[in-house]
């Protein structure tokens, strides 16, 4: 497996702490940047990297870190095709991979500490998406992904 990850300046001490669990998990990990917490970069940026990166098939599934966490949430969902979630806990986590199907969780660095990170990290990747009733949701927001495609 490989994890795209991707913040902005206020997300990077976090993605880092998340990118060095990934990494003592066996897990392969795409660094999108940033790169340090004390340039200033525009968290757009990296929501749309983390989204591209899943969709184009260079990462099975993305993290996505700002200080929020709702910008880059909001990034990452305006690529087709991307179901980004921003969780604070394990239980949210675990939801938007079994409920949901996101293939993009998101962070809030000033909302989420890193131990809980951590743990809703590994609650997403351990969650199995779920089947029945979800599936047919999934489809509706993938047709929803169509019709935008379709006005472009």
């Amino acid at each position: 497996m490989r994890i795209a990850l991707g913040s902005d300046h206020a997300g990077f001490d976090l993605k880092d702490t998340l990118k060095n669990s990934l990494v003592e998990w066996g897990i392969e990990v795409l660094d999108l940047g940033a790169t340090d917490a004390t340039t200033s970069v525009d968290y757009p940026d990296y929501g749309a990297a983390v989204g591209h990166a899943v969709t184009s098939g260079k990462a099975d599934l993305g993290v996505a870190v700002c200080g929020s966490g709702i910008g880059i949430s909001i990034a990452a969902n305006k690529v087709a095709g991307i179901r980004a979630a921003l969780v604070h806990d394990v239980t949210g986590a675990h939801l938007a991979r079994e409920h949901n199907h996101a293939n993009v969780l998101c962070f809030g660095s000033r909302l989420t500490g890193a131990a809980v990170a951590i743990e809703a990290l590994r609650a997403w990747l351990d969650a199995t998406p779920g089947e029945g009733r979800h599936l047919g949701r999934i489809e509706k927001l993938s047709a929803l992904d169509a019709q935008e495609n379709e006005r472009d």
